[in-house]
């Protein structure tokens, strides 16, 4: 036995090991091959393959011009040539990259320590383009002022902390039918590959149009119509263009095609470090204010940077603002609970976590509670909404089983704080190809969607498709969820009223669907309070359960599973793989 095994071994058995359930702790759930330095390991590679979005956050949540006031009138709607407004957008920047870390750090650790999960969380892509785009709109043109958006997340996290209580969120995870969950995430990976193709928060190769919907473009600034943003002429001739495809795309799927780990954030550090050098055509600091400003901050290299401008921004007088905050607040709601249950979910199922039975898994009120709170907290501190990071596969493909990954993860964040000029310099084509790589991974869950069936598979590609053409995830779940009703309720109807003799075409494909789901409405932690358990926090089958409490469990099990009671004896315990 090595070293390293017999330090594992003497971390399961101390404290700290049972209550993360380690291998040889003696925890009565003990979690198969979990080991404090695969643990460590893991943590480490969720954080490399998920660090890109200190920067890539601030890019793009920058992009609705914060707390920034753009007066530029008829002439300059959007303040495209206000250098005022341009240091301004550069200052909240910077104070997103602190933003983002912090509260990164904050929520991965305490999801970590709470739920015992190998999960990290962070503002989330998607949720975040929809803030910025659709919500705030780029530099503020949307239908929602920034500061009440913020203030709509912080309403939002704190809804979202009794829907957890309830079991409101759980319900409604496993309740959605399964092809309307998977298209979600793949219509996410194409309108994150959209936002990486363009100027804004990508490497500009395509960009809006007049007589098309999109235009080839690629054009250095000084070509670009200062109104449309059309490219006037030089399309594909922006040498950054070429390096973040190169540079940032190409050479990352090399590095991720031989599974080099800390692949996405080695192509961002290659194009930033091209970037960086002024004089050149590539440089991320040209010689303007903006540029001036930018490499002085960036030449400080390790500091941290305080918030200044998006620090608890929100705007609690809601006078003639109802509709734009019940706009704002409505949608966040139904864009988190998907986008935040789907990626705790695959990634607990991922980990082997999930109860097959139930369709949950252990810690997920806790999980939720987390990520709730880390809503309104990120508010406070000018984020959009955060979610469970579907990197975590990364760590769990590297062995993490337990909370300690993520907790990793979130120190990592937290020691990140101090390098705030290093990511707030990270330019948006050196993140670009890495939108569009994540929207390739995201796009797998395409492949297991039921297209056999219309009824399942239409509904999954009009979300798919609806959410890239309308740059909107929140339409896209619309029309994929009306879709499916229509279709499906339809159907039920003509062969209700037919006797069973009007039926679809292989409607024994469907997948099956009943809000009934096993496990119950309400989280098992509620059920046994109101049965008057005064050890309601603890789970029967981990702490205070008696023998009879186990052959109950285990005639139940059998039952359900056909097996005659008199097979069954505490010596050889009756398990239904893991769930019990």
């Amino acid at each position: 036995m090595t070293w390293v095994e017999r330090f594992n071994r003497r971390v399961a058995s101390s404290v700290f090991g049972r209550y993360f359930q380690l291998e040889f702790s003696g925890h009565r759930r003990e979690r198969k091959g979990s080991r404090f330095f695969t643990e460590i390991r893991a943590g480490l590679a969720t954080f490399f393959a998920m660090a890109y979005i200190i920067s890539v956050n601030a890019n793009i949540t920058s992009q609705s011009g914060g707390t920034c006031v753009c007066n530029g009138g008829e002439a300059d709607p959007i303040c495209a040539t206000d250098v005022d407004y341009a240091l301004c957008v550069s200052v909240v920047n910077r104070d997103l990259v602190t933003a983002t870390a912090a509260i990164a750090a904050l929520t991965s650790f305490f999801m970590g320590l709470g739920a015992n999960i190998p999960i990290a969380c962070a503002p989330g892509m998607g949720l975040n383009a929809y803030f910025a785009y659709q919500v705030v709109g780029f530099h503020g043109t949307g239908p929602v002022p920034y500061s009440l958006a913020v203030t709509a997340v912080f309403v939002e996290g704190f809804i979202f902390v009794g829907l957890s209580i309830l079991g409101m969120r759980q319900w409604l995870a496993r309740a959605i039918p399964a092809s309307i969950k998977l298209a979600t995430g793949a219509g996410i990976g194409l309108y994150l590959a959209l936002i990486g193709l363009t100027y804004s928060a990508g490497i500009g190769a395509i960009t809006g149009s007049v007589a098309t919907p999109v235009e080839l473009a690629g054009c250095k600034p000084e070509f670009k119509n200062a109104v449309t943003g059309v490219c006037e002429s030089g399309k594909l001739l922006n040498p950054t263009l070429w390096v973040g495809i190169f540079c940032g795309g190409i050479f990352t799927a090399y590095l991720m095609m031989y599974r080099v780990k800390g692949a996405i954030i080695a192509g961002i550090a290659l194009v930033s470090i091209i970037s960086w050098p002024r004089n050149t055509g590539v440089t991320y600091f040209p010689h303007t204010p903006t540029g001036d400003s930018s490499f002085e901050f960036f030449k400080r290299v390790a500091a941290f940077h305080p918030i200044e401008k998006i620090l608890v921004a929100q705007e609690w007088n809601l006078n003639g603002a109802g509709s734009e905050f019940a706009l704002a607040l409505i949608t966040f709601l139904y864009v988190d609970i998907l986008d935040c249950t789907g990626t705790l979910y695959s990634m607990a199922r991922f980990a082997g976590l999930i109860d097959e039975h139930t369709q949950d898994f252990e810690g997920s009120a806790v999980a939720y509670i987390v990520d709730a709170m880390g809503i309104s907290i990120g508010s406070l501190l000018g984020c959009p909404p955060v979610t469970a990071y579907i990197e975590s596969g990364a760590g769990i493909s590297e062995g993490g089983m337990t909370g300690i990954t993520a907790m990793v993860t979130g120190l990592c964040f937290f020691i990140s704080l101090f390098f705030a000029p290093i990511f707030a310099s990270i330019p948006p084509w050196a993140t670009g190809c890495t939108l569009i790589i994540v929207g390739s991974m995201m796009m797998k869950a395409a492949a297991d969607i039921n297209w056999a069936y219309p009824g399942d598979g239409i509904p999954a590609f009009i979300t798919i498709m609806v959410m890239p053409f309308t740059y909107s995830i929140a339409y896209g779940l619309i029309a994929g969820i009306i879709t499916y009703i229509i279709l499906n309720t339809g159907t039920w109807v003509l062969k209700k009223i037919s006797g069973g003799r009007i039926v679809p075409y292989g409607e024994e494909l469907k997948e099956n669907w009943t809000w009934k789901i096993p496990g119950g409405f309400f989280p098992a932690w509620l059920v046994r309070a109101f049965n008057g358990d005064r050890t309601f926090w603890r789970e029967n089958d981990i702490e205070g359960e008696s023998e009879n409490d186990d052959v109950t469990r285990m005639a139940s099990s059998a039952q359900n599973k056909g097996a005659p009671m008199h097979e069954l004896s505490l010596e050889g315990k009756y398990r239904e793989d893991k769930s019990l």
